[in-house]
């Protein structure tokens, strides 16, 4: 929504700007320490200039910090977009009722991209320039990250955890305003790679790559072949079938695999969710037999439904690699995070990928509360980058640091059942 300002006065602004002026003890302290033959506006250009350091940061105001996030809230990626948006408000939501942070109420402003980045940097300007967040949390996706994180950076403005495992975020040393929650999709899929070779005891040979034909595809590629490499394997040979990104058309990867010489036993799929149940679907018949693996950012809810509309055959024994915990689990996190949810989402089902922006948004919370009422930006990268085991109830304790700004290293396997729902497995 635009919101628009009215334009005051010159006359006022300076008459504001005497207001603040002569009711600090700094500014009066700098107006009389100006040399005495300094004429009147020259002693007011110095208190002014103590008004403006003293100005509180953008997006914060004593009664509330705006964050923005750059979501799918349209095309074939807006039920994940959707779920992060909740995560991320049931955790603002719960710091809200105790009070706020240092008595600043938390606020989640959300533009969608429909998950094309050629709408991110208009989505990310309408965030910062209209909305006037403090920072950015859980923007979803790789090829948006890649336009939204220049942005940000040349802003000097916070991008936290963004939904994407991807190298674009994780470069080293660091980028300063860039934190990840997340595993690396290189970690994913080492994981995948080792739980087909050394627990599921495929071929490596036999092993394909579903993956979409953009920077999140490339990202999945490059974690697979290092995982060969890891293991003394041959990553020259990887089979890699592509579809292009917003659409389901799985047909010619589907061919691709179907005219290989040696028949595929596995494939790793570095897919959203309808082009993986599409895949899933199309090759039950083609390639019969097939084991699918799937990293985490496929949406694993979105995934499960999608499949367990098609039937329970296409559903069971698919594995999904999760950055969070079991959603079905009893763990102090997410019984935290159901509770939350049920409270201010009622009839909301808990899901991988709200539970995510929950955890996200949580760590963001503590960071937050760390770095006391004089809230700025470097202020709170200093903070997240003092982290260090952050204890939440997850089971793995969180970590940043100066030359660390990924929190998170464990990755929980899951498998579908019959009946559509995640069980946990394990990847060694």
């Amino acid at each position: 929504m635009m919101i628009f300002r009215p334009v005051r006065p010159r006359s006022k602004v300076v008459t504001r700007t005497r207001f603040v002026a002569y009711r600090s003890p700094l500014i009066l302290a700098l107006m009389f320490a100006a040399p005495a033959h300094a004429a009147p506006d020259d002693r007011l250009t110095v208190a002014a200039v103590g008004a403006i350091a003293g100005s509180p940061a953008r997006g914060v105001t004593e009664r509330e910090i705006t964050f923005g996030s750059v979501v799918p809230l349209s095309g074939a990626n807006k039920e994940s977009g959707r779920l992060l948006k909740l995560g991320i408000e049931a955790a603002f939501n719960r710091a809200n009722e105790a009070g706020g942070v240092h008595g600043r109420m938390l606020r989640l402003a959300v533009a969608d991209d429909g998950y094309d980045p050629n709408r991110t940097l208009d989505a990310m300007k309408q965030l910062y320039e209209k909305e006037q967040v403090f920072g950015f949390v859980g923007s979803f996706g790789t090829a948006t990250a890649a336009v939204a994180i220049p942005y940000a950076l040349e802003r000097r403005v916070l991008f936290f955890s963004p939904y994407t495992g991807a190298n674009v975020t994780r470069h080293d040393p660091p980028d300063r305003y860039v934190f990840n929650y997340r595993p690396s999709y290189s970690e994913e899929a080492d994981a995948l790679v080792r739980y087909l070779v050394k627990l599921r005891r495929v071929p490596p040979r036999q092993i394909a790559l579903f993956a979409q034909d953009d920077s999140f595809g490339d990202a999945g590629f490059a974690g697979v072949a290092k995982a060969f490499r890891t293991l003394g394997l041959n990553d020259a040979a990887i089979l890699r079938a592509n579809y292009v990104r917003n659409t389901v058309d799985v047909e010619p990867a589907i061919n691709q695999l179907k005219a290989q010489k040696t028949p595929v036993r596995a494939v790793i799929m570095v897919a959203t969710s309808r082009a993986a149940a599409k895949f899933i679907e199309k090759a039950h018949a083609a390639l019969p037999g097939v084991i699918f693996v799937n990293v985490s950012a496929v949406g694993a809810s979105a995934l499960a439904n999608e499949l367990t509309l098609l039937g329970p055959r296409y559903a069971a024994g698919v594995v999904v690699t999760q950055a969070v915990p079991a959603v079905s689990g009893y763990s102090s996190l997410v019984l935290e995070y159901k509770a939350s949810l049920a409270k201010h989402f009622p009839g909301e089902p808990p899901d991988y990928t709200s539970l995510e922006g929950y955890i996200e948004a949580s760590i963001l919370v503590q960071a937050l509360k760390r770095t006391g009422p004089q809230l700025d930006t470097e202020r709170l990268i200093e903070t997240l980058e003092s982290m260090r085991n952050i204890d939440l109830g997850l089971g793995a304790l969180l970590n940043f640091g100066p030359a660390e700004h990924q929190a998170s290293h464990k990755i929980w396997g899951t498998a579908l059942d019959e009946t559509g729902a995640y069980q946990a497995i394990e990847l060694e």
